[in-house]
């Protein structure tokens, strides 16, 4: 068989992390196989999970070659007299119980996050939070969030730094706000790890002093981008007399406990509402750097962290960054740049079983020192060569001497 030189792990290590009996354990505690006679949670599972490696663009019409491929059935174990259309697929992405990939992609994370050092659990304790749209057509999408004349689904996740740690998908306009999409995702990914050291780190999609309140009221630790020229009122300069104030690229200008404005609603006599500026009595941490490359470039970040140096802060939203690489990765290679299904159950599945996939090879990566593109592109090979194996030893012959190079 063909193996990469230099490589830690290969994918059937990986694939064993997928044991049967989870499978079918979840088969019977969940929803997964009403109604269904061919179908099932389980054949669903490989298929999604064989469709999106295999796939440089995913859609129910290449499901259907896959699943009536001999090839991928022979992988898995299936019935090689089973076949199934296009419309079986879609009809069952519509109402299959999405709650059984949501546990399988989050004990798959258990198990993987427990493969960490434990210097780099406390390395990758910075919770990067972001969201992202995929948009179709009006026409198409049975429930979405306007966006510029289209209908659009919002994918909110929080990242690790190694693996996708949450997940929520919106369809209702209100979770056009990052304001509101992001806090609900931070706010999940909270109850799963009740004894947490995390700090959330976000965009400026989150801006609403009411939630900064909140999470600082419930000891929930967040570095995010702030706007430029944010009215606030100073209370104590943080910044010592013979503090470095050279961060590198930027230059520190100002590190302050402050406090924030919001607004409070208030109807009129007529009914109308506007909103009165109120200062909210809960401090906050203010930093604001200069860029040395970009004249008159600032940049202001918001905490409740008051431990950190103001250099540590600015380093830790840097690596916000990760989740953006990590966006690109599974749009550019794991096909969700447009739509398999058209309704939120089936987008749902999709996504956990993207999730999963790149769970798989974000391992296969990093065990491997290996870039984004290559961890694929080889895991996917090696997924080809397990099945020849398979077809070669069912044909009486050793696969070891085929591939012997």
């Amino acid at each position: 068989m063909t193996e990469f030189k230099g490589h830690k792990i290969q994918v059937n290590q990986l694939l064993n992390v997928i044991p049967e009996g989870l499978l079918a354990n979840l088969s019977s505690t969940t929803k997964v196989d009403h109604y269904s006679k061919v179908l099932h949670g389980k054949k669903m599972f490989y298929l999604l999970l064989y469709g999106i490696i295999e796939n440089e663009k995913l859609s129910q019409r290449t499901l259907e070659d896959t699943f009536n491929d001999p090839v991928f059935k022979l992988l898995f174990d299936l019935d090689k007299e089973e076949t199934v259309c296009r419309s079986s697929i879609s009809e069952r992405l519509s109402k299959i119980d999405s709650d059984y990939f949501k546990q399988i992609y989050e004990c798959i994370y258990e198990q993987f996050s427990g493969y960490y050092k434990e210097t780099d659990r406390h390395k990758h304790n910075l919770i990067r939070v972001d969201s992202s749209i995929v948009s179709e057509t009006v026409g198409k999408l049975m429930e979405g969030i306007s966006n510029r004349g289209k209908k659009a689904i919002k994918y909110s996740v929080a990242f690790d730094g190694i693996l996708p740690c949450e997940l929520q998908t919106f369809t209702a306009s209100s979770y056009s706000s990052e304001d509101i999409a992001l806090p609900e995702v931070v706010l999940s990914h909270v109850k799963k790890e009740q004894s947490h050291q995390n700090i959330y780190v976000l965009d400026r999609g989150l801006q609403s002093t009411r939630t900064m309140k909140a999470f600082t009221d419930d000891t929930i630790t967040f570095i995010c981008r702030a706007k430029e020229d944010r009215k606030y009122e100073e209370i104590k300069s943080l910044i010592s007399l013979d503090q470095d104030l050279d961060f590198g690229e930027t230059t520190l200008l100002k590190d302050a406990k402050i406090k924030l404005y919001t607004g409070i609603p208030i109807k009129n006599k007529r009914g109308n509402i506007h909103y009165r500026e109120e200062l909210v009595d809960t401090e906050f941490r203010l930093i604001i750097t200069k860029s040395k490359a970009k004249e008159g470039q600032q940049y202001w970040f918001l905490t409740n962290d008051f431990d950190l140096t103001a250099k540590e802060i600015a380093q830790a939203y840097k690596r916000r960054w990760d989740i953006e690489v990590f966006f690109r990765f599974i749009k550019q290679e794991l096909n969700v740049s447009h739509f398999v299904s058209l309704n939120k159950n089936g987008i749902q599945v999709m996504m956990y079983m993207t999730l999963i996939v790149s769970m798989l090879i974000l391992i296969y990566k990093k065990a491997n020192n290996i870039g984004y593109k290559t961890a694929k592109r080889r895991f996917a090979m090696e997924v080809r060569n397990l099945a020849m194996a398979i077809i070669v030893a069912q044909c009486g012959g050793n696969p070891d001497l085929m591939f012997k190079t």
